[in-house]
């Protein structure tokens, strides 16, 4: 199989979200591959009901169901983050990097997948398995993935194996996720008649003085789980950033509202209610300043994995890549969270590097990685 033209042909497919581009056209690319190396197939529209209204969600699952057998679920997203001012849809191939939006995060994994899958293609394996390949990802997939699960019973008792992650050691844990959008009221007037206006804007900052001295203390909790020394940190970390600001319609034109847009990442020790009372507590406390919540969005913290398989994977990733280890992931995502309320269990290993750049310019994926990525798969499942 030749991995890096399936992958360069991937990325030539602008499957940016928003707005959500060109899925059912990567699905009928990467359908025939997975029916290639063994797995029957099966395509699931998404109803817009259950994709928070929007159409043309179409997802792939390929299956080698195995009778008696645990269950085995993989798990990708074939959607990626916008780009701009770089040809981020044209891939190439530079030494032993492979660039292009998607590269990293996360097509390079869907490769890899098809790549371990064709190596045990015939074989027998030790887990009655299937392939989820969904939209969204990077907006929020929530209700599309509870939709998918009459698709992939039984999910109950289930291990999910989500190749949305970093290379060269098992994710064990992820951060939760708070982000709400503040929106902070004024009156409008003609800048140069100021006295008679409230500036939206100058309130927002007030609010945001008082944001900016809780994180001082957010960021100073950190989790039992330790990360991966390549992020630079010991331990998983909670943290609080302001990163969108939106006001005002002209220069000369006092502000009547001012949005303000903050994230929140959850330690798994935290809870969402936890943060959701401590930042209200910190808004009710800015006097003369009239606010509202406009829009909220949550994903709590899941505990960490601790079933065996984490344990066999880990020793597959040392003995392929003389290094392993069990680490907490400072990202977010539905999965594990949707994972837990199935009653099943999430870890992650994918290609991912500090170093990719991914949602960023040129990011890329080393060649080496999906390959002993595959490696990694075929060993894991092989019987």
């Amino acid at each position: 199989m030749d991995y890096v033209k399936i992958l360069s042909d991937l990325i030539a497919v602008d499957t940016s979200v928003p707005p959500g581009l060109n899925y059912e056209k990567v699905m009928d690319y990467l359908e025939p591959p997975f029916k290639a190396v063994g797995l029957a197939t099966e395509r699931v529209s998404i109803p817009a009901e259950h994709a928070d209204g929007t159409g043309g969600r179409v997802n792939l699952l390929a299956h080698r169901r195995q009778a008696n057998k645990p269950r085995l679920i993989f798990y990708a997203h074939v959607d990626v983050v916008p780009a701009r001012d770089w040809p981020a849809f044209t891939p190439r191939v530079e030494g032993d990097k492979i660039y292009g939006r998607g590269a990293a995060d996360m097509k390079g994994a869907i490769a890899a997948l098809l790549l371990g899958l064709e190596a045990v293609a015939g074989k027998p394996l030790k887990y009655d398995t299937s392939v989820m390949l969904t939209t969204d990802e990077e907006t929020g997939q929530h209700q599309q993935l509870k939709y998918l699960a009459r698709y992939l019973e039984p999910v109950a008792g289930a291990h999910f194996f989500n190749l949305d992650a970093s290379f060269g050691y098992v994710g064990i844990a992820n951060l939760g996720a708070l982000q709400m959008d503040i929106r902070v009221k004024g009156r409008s007037v003609h800048s140069a008649m100021s006295q008679r206006g409230e500036n939206a804007v100058e309130k927002a900052s007030l609010i945001m003085a008082a944001l900016l001295k809780l994180k001082k203390r957010v960021v100073k909790r950190k989790s039992h789980v330790a990360v991966h020394p390549g992020t630079g940190l010991g331990r998983m970390q909670a943290r609080l950033n302001i990163n969108m600001v939106h006001g005002g319609i002209k220069v000369n034109v006092v502000p009547d509202e001012c949005i303000i847009s903050i994230d929140r990442r959850l330690i798994p020790e935290e809870t969402i209610d936890e943060a959701r009372e401590e930042i209200m507590g910190v808004l009710a406390s800015v006097g003369g300043v009239s606010w509202e919540i406009a829009r909220t969005f949550a994903i709590p913290p899941v505990p960490p994995c601790t079933a065996p398989v984490v344990d066999e994977l880990s020793a597959l990733i040392e003995s392929v890549t003389g290094k392993g280890g069990k680490f907490g992931e400072m990202g977010s995502g539905d999965l594990p969270h949707i994972v837990a309320g199935w009653g099943g269990q999430t870890f992650s290993l994918g290609v991912i590097r500090a170093d990719n750049n991914i949602h960023g310019k040129d990011e890329f994926v080393y060649q080496k990685d999906i390959e002993q990525l595959a490696e990694i798969i075929a060993r894991f499942i092989a019987a």
